[in-house]
């Protein structure tokens, strides 16, 4: 039976823990609200452009760098993670991803892996594949404080630069995209090239018929790039909306197995206190009855 001092030492520690991972998840529960809504917003807008994007890129216009295809083996992957633990098998899905990726669909492939966040920068630092020397955007874990389409904008330009320059032949990012608070799905999407549209044989014969203005070239010059930029933005607001959601789901869970513990605790504070009055009690009357004896 363990002594009554080593309890309450531990019925404390408990309860402070308690409280703390208590604490994280209403912090989690109100950040999640405003990332919910940012990517609940933003979702509809990017994949319509995005459909029309890869119309656009299938109808072969000429001078569209971000649709070539020549089946290259330079490829550069992009693992989203978070800053920040706590959060679950959040940052552990996305390097398990990433590493199946490079052991399976790309191996022998020249692969480079450009990390966001610092959980992913620790997993692929000191590994063959990470980033250096490219002409591409480092420390990429500041993105995240206060995130933003013009903070993401300038690292996903100098990616399409790369990109463009024939340094990566496919460029591929892995996140988490946010379903709800309990769910978050490992997507692991192409960037580039642009994925032309293409056409369901069992459905009916209907395509759409976009009319340009001002013309196709305008399009490809201009609103790719802003279509590419916009696609890598979502990415992230999906991820930050999966990380608190993961977040607010483990220490949910963290509190429950704390109230759990701590009722077991008091359980076993109880008995070892009972263990102990009534020892005293065992003692007090034999010494009363030696004394009479």
């Amino acid at each position: 039976m363990p002594n009554l001092k080593e309890v309450r030492n531990r019925i404390t520690s408990v309860g402070s823990t308690m409280q703390i991972t208590s604490a994280m998840k209403m912090v989690s529960a109100a950040k999640l609200k405003r990332a919910q809504d940012a990517i609940t917003q933003m979702r509809p807008y990017a994949e319509k452009l995005k459909e029309i994007m890869a119309n656009v890129s299938g109808s072969g216009s000429s001078g569209n760098s971000y649709s070539r295809d020549l089946g290259g083996k330079n490829i550069l992957i992009i693992p989203v993670s978070s800053n920040r633990g706590l959060a679950g098998a959040f940052n552990a899905n996305i390097v398990k991803r990433t590493w199946s990726l490079i052991r399976n669909e790309y191996k022998g492939y020249n692969v480079t892996v450009l990390p966001i966040g610092k959980k992913a920068m620790d997993a692929f630092r000191r590994t063959e594949y990470f980033i250096s020397g490219q002409d591409l955007p480092h420390n990429l874990n500041e993105l995240f404080d206060g995130l933003s389409f013009a903070k993401a904008a300038p690292a996903a330009e100098k990616i399409m630069e790369a990109f463009a320059n024939k340094q990566f032949d496919k460029v591929i990012i892995v996140y988490n995209q946010f379903k709800n608070a309990a769910v978050q799905f490992v997507q692991a999407e192409q960037l580039l090239p642009l994925v032309p549209a293409t056409v369901d044989p069992n459905a009916k014969a209907t395509t759409t018929d976009y009319i340009y203005e001002p013309g196709k070239e305008e399009i490809v010059k201009d609103l790719i790039p802003r279509s590419i930029k916009t696609q890598f933005y979502k990415a992230l607001l999906d991820s930050v909306a999966s990380e608190h959601g993961a977040r607010m789901t483990a220490m949910h869970k963290a509190t429950d197995n704390a109230k759990e513990l701590l009722k077991n605790l008091k359980i076993s504070y109880n008995k070892a206190r009972q263990a102990a009055i009534t020892n005293d009690i065992l003692e007090i009357v034999g010494g009363a009855e030696a004394l009479n004896g």
